[in-house]
């Protein structure tokens, strides 16, 4: 599994994350979209973690500033 996350990416994903737990901590979300916004929260939680994205993946997106090898 090959990173395609950067890390401004992985900082606003988690920092995402971590809004959309408090909210739901605390009740004012709640019922169908409560769980829904948490299940997206767990995944920007482990996508941040692990710098990859099975979406960015799919769709040849990467984030990362990759160096151009050289010869």
């Amino acid at each position: 599994m090959k990173k395609n996350v950067n890390s401004v990416d992985k900082f606003v994903r988690i920092v995402l994350a971590l809004i959309l737990a408090a909210l739901i901590i605390t009740g004012t979300i709640s019922g169908t979209a409560g769980i829904i916004l948490g299940i997206l929260a767990v995944v920007f939680l482990a996508t941040g973690v692990i710098s990859f994205c099975p979406i960015y993946k799919v769709l040849g997106i990467s984030t990362l500033n990759e160096k151009p090898k050289s010869a």
